[in-house]
């Protein structure tokens, strides 16, 4: 039943997903800098959650100078803003968002072996709880929904 409320989308990878990122950040009103651009670079090397010091490192690195975190974490906000990245909560940390023109609520799956974040979208589960929430008369933004364990490459 939850299947057929998936929701699958063409996965953005390289070149394609910083095109794909600069697209979606024009249309929304905001500029794409150069330092926007090495930060989102940065962020889609990862292969598990970062953190914006990790972020600032590999920037610094690259242009050879150091960058504050602070500049790093304003940068990442407005990418969660902007459906560029995902916040990862439990970690502090962010991924890339390999569909950024495809807006939904995020659930993450987090290995607490490896570290390693998949990132789920399943409408009838995220609806539900957006439901329930209202239900009460809460006034819900965004549900943040993670299920820590292991993951199949780390197995049991």
């Amino acid at each position: 039943m939850a299947e057929k409320h998936a929701h699958h989308h063409h996965a953005h990878h390289g070149n394609d997903l910083r095109e794909a990122a600069r697209a979606q950040m024009v249309e929304k009103g905001e500029q794409w800098t150069d330092m926007r651009a090495a930060v989102f670079d940065a962020l889609a090397t990862f292969d598990q959650p970062a953190s914006a010091y990790d972020i600032a490192e590999k920037v610094g690195q690259a242009r050879g100078k150091r960058v504050a975190a602070n500049s790093v974490y304003r940068i990442l906000d407005l990418f969660v803003g902007t459906n560029l990245a995902a916040r990862v909560e439990s970690a502090n940390a962010y991924v890339a968002n390999e569909h950024p023109g495809c807006l939904h609520d995020c659930i993450f799956l987090i290995c607490d072996d490896c570290g390693k974040a998949t990132h789920l979208d399943n409408d009838a589960i995220s609806g539900g709880v957006r439901d329930a929430a209202a239900g009460t008369g809460f006034k819900p933004k965004r549900p943040v929904i993670e299920v820590r364990g292991t993951c199949e490459d780390c197995g049991d």
